[in-house]
């Protein structure tokens, strides 16, 4: 380490904004960049501020039309920065590995540029660019330390991501992030149960377990059946009442994932298993190592298990090759299926897959009617699906900014076990988020569900009482910006846990 990397601390106090374009995983990353930048000193930017200091771009690089939107955001930007000198522009996540030097050469203002595998530098990257007024581009060719481990600055204080491992051993041909994230480095199961532990020691009711092929977990640490155990480890943790996790493969989806999550009371009743086709032919050319009989068993086993499972999935319209009669077989899985949600996507070109150099592909025109006619279908099934939950009774987790005109229907939101987002009517009393009320659903529409009549009942929690703490007491003003390397120890002491999200 030279000394410019060491932390310092100067007399100022510089504003941040991290905008995050992606999946899951970068979402979970931008949360420690954030932190990265608190622990350093930085002051998150207030919320609609048109201009912060330093601006970090989190980006993804799964779409073909990635580079022109970062492009486009990056010249909006070039102005302020002209016109204020000291400001700084970050560029991290999986189109930054991809592209490296690429950034700086069109984008010249740029100062900093780092990869996938080492956020943690990016406070030093900063101060490098700040004293030596030249961009800092750093891409490490392998993880430096895992994402979890790093600061975070949660964006909600009763629900957390836990990332159990990065990297992705799979090579589907339309797929990208194997290249740029790496091969699965899993967590050490102790790690991720004390990470889950100080959580709820927090105030979290609800964690998500991640990771590229999340279910695949076990796999570098040699016990294909961990990510069974670890879920049933999770069913113990005093306090923590929901568990879910994305995104699963169906090659790695066993019969131990199924019973587990049925006889694990905190795993919810959720499932997001990614089809991507229905059809033989093109999950072969995609190099998924399923077929469609094996899916709709998977679906069949965990509806058998679990009776009132939501099921979601991700499909891909249009992928090369796919003919009419491909197209017709993903609309019959999709029929089998009977999904809850689909997650729809008409094909696009990612530079530097195998998919995007293949013969046979699909005219924009009918990839675009076929489009059509899948989400036609998905949304009447959807709705169908949806009307089998009026009548029902559920414990809704109130959440925040899950429902835009709630303040205009005098509701509140929510979601339920499935994870189905409900909208209720607002109690006489005091509801906070991550507090539990009790609803009966009267409605149900393709995308929501409403509970029209009375809450008949509401459950504070530990988890509302974290929501409520984070946004009532006001956070002492830092010193200064501590510039370079985070500081290095042990952490404060967490409060005593107690009974997690009991009533108080």
């Amino acid at each position: 380490m030279t000394s410019s990397d060491r932390s310092q601390t100067v007399d100022v106090t510089r504003t941040y904004a991290v905008r995050t374009y992606g999946c899951q995983m970068n979402v979970h990353d931008s949360e420690r960049l954030s932190g990265l930048l608190e622990d350093a000193g930085y002051v998150r930017a207030p919320e609609g501020a048109d201009e912060a200091d330093v601006v970090v771009f989190n980006t993804c690089a799964v779409r073909e039309n990635a580079d022109n939107k970062l492009y486009g955001n990056l010249g909006r930007l070039a102005p302020a920065k002209a016109r204020r000198p000291g400001m700084q522009i970050a560029v991290g996540g999986c189109l930054a590995q991809k592209d490296r030097d690429t950034i700086v050469k069109k984008a010249p203002w740029v100062d900093v540029v780092f990869g996938t595998h080492n956020i943690g530098k990016l406070p030093v990257l900063l101060e490098r660019a700040r004293v030596q007024e030249e961009a800092q581009v750093e891409i490490a060719e392998s993880l430096e330390a895992f994402p979890s481990t790093l600061p975070t600055r949660r964006e909600s204080a009763y629900a957390a991501w836990v990332s159990i491992s990065v990297g992705c051993n799979n090579t589907c041909t339309f797929c990208i992030v194997p290249a740029l994230r790496g091969k699965e480095k899993d967590r050490r199961p102790g790690d991720i149960l004390a990470e889950i532990e100080a959580l709820v020691a927090e105030g979290v009711c609800e964690i998500t377990l991640l990771g590229q092929n999340v279910n695949a977990y076990g796999s570098d640490i040699g016990d294909r059946e961990a990510f069974g155990k670890l879920l049933r480890a999770c069913g113990k943790i005093e306090g923590l009442e929901r568990v879910r996790f994305t995104s699963p493969h169906p090659r790695d989806f066993t019969d131990d994932v199924i019973a587990a999550m049925a006889e694990t009371p905190n795993v919810m009743p959720q499932l997001h298993m990614p089809l991507q086709s229905g059809s033989d032919t093109v999950l072969k050319a995609m190099r998924r190592s399923y077929r469609q009989e094996r899916f709709l068993g998977i679906i069949h086993k965990v509806r058998a298990a679990i009776p009132h499972a939501a099921i979601s999935t991700d499909i891909i319209v249009g992928f090369p090759g796919e003919t009419e009669e491909d197209f017709e077989q993903t609309l019959h899985t999709v029929r089998e299926a009977r999904f809850a949600q689909a997650f729809t996507f008409q094909y696009s070109k990612r530079p530097g897959t195998p998919a995007a150099e293949m013969e046979g592909q699909v005219p924009k025109e009918v990839v675009q009617a076929r489009y059509e006619r899948l989400v036609a279908l998905q949304e009447e099934i959807s709705w169908e699906e949806n009307k089998k939950q009026v009548g029902r009774t559920l414990e809704v987790m109130v959440a925040e900014g899950e429902g835009r005109k709630d303040d205009a229907t005098r509701r509140l939101s929510g979601r339920a076990p499935d994870n189905r987002l409900v909208h209720f009517t607002r109690p006489d009393e005091d509801v906070r988020p991550g507090d539990v009320v009790t609803v009966e659903i009267t409605y149900a529409a393709p995308h929501h569900l409403l509970a029209e009549g009375p809450v008949t009942a509401v459950r504070r929690t530990r988890a509302g009482d974290a929501w409520e703490r984070r946004t009532t007491i006001r956070a002492p003003k830092p010193a200064g910006v501590m510039l370079g390397l985070p500081g290095i120890g042990a952490p404060a002491p967490l409060p005593p846990a107690a009974d997690g999200c009991a009533v108080v």
